[in-house]
C-alpha cells in the first residue's frame, strides 16, 4: 500500500506503469468499478475512479455545502460591514 493512501482503494500501480497501461486502468475503473491508486517515488499521486463513485462524491460534497450553509445561516447575526468600514479598519 502507498503511504497516505485510504483502504478503499482496490489496486496501485507506479506512474511509469501507467503510461503503459492508461486504457486498462480508464476500463477497470469505470466497468469494474475499481479505485486505483497510481503512486509516484512511494506516495499517492492520484486516484482513477469511475463515473458511479465521482457521482457519488459529488452527492456527498453537495450535503456537505448544505450543512454548512444551514450552519453559516444559523450563525448569522445579521451584522454587516460597509466597504468603507473594512478598509478603515485595515487602515
Amino acid at each position: 500500500m502507498a503511504r497516505g493512501a485510504p483502504q478503499t482503494l482496490t489496486s496501485f500501480m507506479p506512474m511509469r506503469a501507467l503510461r503503459n497501461e492508461l486504457a486498462d486502468v480508464v476500463d477497470r475503473a469505470n466497468y469494474g468499478q475499481e479505485r486505483i491508486g497510481v503512486t509516484r517515488h512511494g506516495r499517492l499521486a492520484a486516484v482513477f475512479i469511475g463515473p458511479d463513485d465521482l457521482e457519488l462524491l459529488e452527492q456527498l460534497e453537495d450535503a456537505r455545502d448544505v450543512v454548512e450553509l444551514q450552519q453559516a445561516t444559523a450563525d448569522d447575526d445579521g451584522g454587516r460591514v460597509s466597504l468603507g468600514q473594512l478598509r478603515d479598519g485595515l487602515a
